[in-house]
């Protein structure tokens, strides 16, 4: 982990930044790039203040749509019904305002792939959990509900979703299992209709194949399916799209040709080309961003007030001093 020294502009410090880089697993072949004009987005989640490490990624995807003479879109991720919040909505576009952010499509100036909201994307992200059920790659799932809850915002280091074991892994559509105990001869199978229970859908993922792409940063991925991560939340039993559902179809039907983003969602990028190739969607190309972290080696997340976008520039920070600390 490397350190870029502060600096000061007059008598404003600049935070240190910290650039946490994760190592490339090489081999197999890279997934085809998306081919067309080049788009990207921002798509930040209106649970609390964006802090510094937002704003370099999002400045890193704003600079690759220049430099490319492309289209950059912002989208409000807002489908944490508990944490996002309209408070928050309106500090983001401000924020983003402030720091030097233009996008040309967006929640507050329309598009034509509106609407930038995700809560008001639901019809989308039931159709296509309804192509994939259809496809039968899904099935219903009633454990792990710490997994379920877990689901609908990106993963942090540390947090990523564990391999599921395959407790409810055959359980037919039309019944799933209640008991938590994958062994045939114990298992208790109750028709949704008729149980109280509502279980979530997983993606059964093809075990033992290698899901591979070139990151931008990074270079060469691999991540084997069944060792790596295991059958994934797609659909949440409080009948919502999870993450990586909602993330997937908003980017292939946005026509986004890179994802730039956190390198924390590297693993996560496995999981969403197989979502992209079930639905007959083209895959985009990634790039993904070292994370910036604190001067105590501490990944920067929304708990961290000292260093938001609000509070920094309530201390009289510019945003060009904060870039210059970059």
């Amino acid at each position: 982990m490397s350190a870029v020294q502060p600096r000061r502009e007059g008598d404003t410090p600049v935070p240190s930044i910290h650039r946490a880089i994760p190592t490339a697993a090489h081999g197999g072949q890279e997934c085809p790039p998306h081919v067309g004009p080049y788009r990207g987005r921002l798509a930040p989640s209106p649970a609390g203040y964006l802090h510094l490490g937002h704003a370099r990624t999002f400045w890193t995807a704003q600079a690759r749509a220049s430099e490319r003479g492309g289209t950059l879109l912002l989208r409000n991720e807002d489908l944490d019904r508990q944490r996002c919040k309209p408070e928050f909505v309106a500090a983001m576009l401000e924020d983003l305002r402030w720091f030097g952010f233009e996008w040309q499509e967006g929640p507050d100036i329309g598009g034509p792939h509106a609407p930038y909201t995700q809560s008001g994307r639901m019809p989308l992200y039931r159709a296509a959990f309804d192509k994939l059920r259809a496809g039968g790659f899904l099935f219903p799932c009633t454990c792990s509900r710490q997994d379920v809850l877990r689901a609908l915002q990106a993963p942090h280091p540390g947090e990523d979703e564990p391999v599921y074991p395959g407790t409810c892994r055959y359980v037919t559509s039309d019944e799933w299992q209640v008991t938590g105990d994958a062994r045939p001869e114990t298992a208790v199978h109750l028709s949704p209709v008729t149980c109280h229970l509502s279980p979530s859908w997983r993606f059964r993922v093809p075990d033992g194949r290698a899901v591979t792409f070139n990151d931008g940063q990074f270079g060469p991925q691999t991540f084997v399916a069944g060792r790596d991560f295991g059958d994934f939340i797609v659909w949440r039993n409080d009948d919502l799209p999870a993450y990586h559902l909602a993330c997937v179809v908003d980017d292939a039907l946005m026509g986004i040709t890179e994802v730039v983003r956190g390198a924390d969602l590297l693993p996560s990028t496995a999981r969403q080309i197989l979502l992209f190739e079930a639905l007959g969607w083209v895959v985009p190309a990634f790039f993904h961003c070292p994370l910036v972290s604190d001067e105590h080696g501490v990944r920067l997340a929304k708990r961290h007030d000292a260093l938001s976008l609000r509070t920094l520039r309530t201390e009289g920070a510019t945003p060009a001093a904060l870039r210059a600390g970059w």
